[in-house]
């Protein structure tokens, strides 16, 4: 085989090597968060399948508007592992801006546990 053709092979195994990349797979199926252990590992302690319960993945504070009472004119309410236990170790989080008329886009910042 001549350089030529090495070379082209070489590139086209990296090219396919990276449209194959993707992200790793969670280190859990179910990890459902369980605060009270104090043990942070990849997020909060698994609590036992057994106790495990539909509460655990349901949080209904996102589904009704807050009332806006500041100065900013909107109010954020987050859903992270905190409210919605089931979303441990996935590394997901959402949150609902609520905004007054001519409210405002509240500066990002990151919450630290």
């Amino acid at each position: 085989m001549s350089p030529t053709n090495w070379t082209i092979l070489v590139i086209l195994c990296c090219a396919i090597s990276f449209t194959i990349a993707s992200d790793p797979d969670t280190l859990q199926d179910l990890c459902v968060a369980l605060p009270s252990s104090g043990v942070k590992v990849n997020g909060f302690a698994c609590k036992e399948e057994s106790n495990v319960t539909a509460v655990d993945f349901f949080f209904d504070g996102l589904a009704n508007p807050k009332v806006v009472n500041n100065t900013v004119g909107s109010l954020v309410t987050a859903a992270n592992v905190d409210k919605i236990p089931g979303l441990n170790t996935l590394g997901v989080s959402l949150s609902r801006i609520d905004y007054k008329p001519k409210g405002l886009n509240p500066p990002h910042t990151p919450s630290c546990h």
